[in-house]
């Protein structure tokens, strides 16, 4: 029997990025040897006007960045859950980044289950 008993990980972070890939802020890094399931990642707006986000996923495994929200806008003073009720599998070494349009603007909130898996 396979265990599936996991632990939990909640980031809170301020985007302070505006440039993509490794230069973007990080909000996540699946550890060695676990995989992972986000459950939430949102996204808010603490400024008046409304803002643009990025969001990338890293996949380690083939060493590239891939956008899961390109150019989004957020409406000034006002929140979204990026995945609602879907979940994305993440593996050891696999990241979320995200950037900004201007800096320190938004904030991310993400919270995800972490599965140990010495097969990674």
């Amino acid at each position: 029997m396979v265990d599936r008993s996991y632990t939990t990980d909640t980031e809170a972070v301020t985007i302070a990025s505006t440039s993509a890939g490794a230069n973007a802020t990080l909000v996540y890094t699946c550890p060695p040897n676990y995989d992972a399931t986000i459950d939430m990642l949102h996204i808010s707006n603490n400024n008046n006007s409304n803002k643009k986000v990025y969001i990338q996923f890293y996949h380690s495994d083939t060493s590239t960045y891939h956008y899961v929200l390109n150019n989004h806008a957020i409406a000034g003073n006002s929140a979204e859950n990026i995945f609602n009720s879907s979940h994305v599998h993440m593996h050891a070494g696999d990241k979320i980044v995200v950037y900004a349009e201007t800096t320190n603007t938004l904030e991310c909130l993400f919270s995800c289950r972490q599965f140990y898996n010495p097969l990674r």
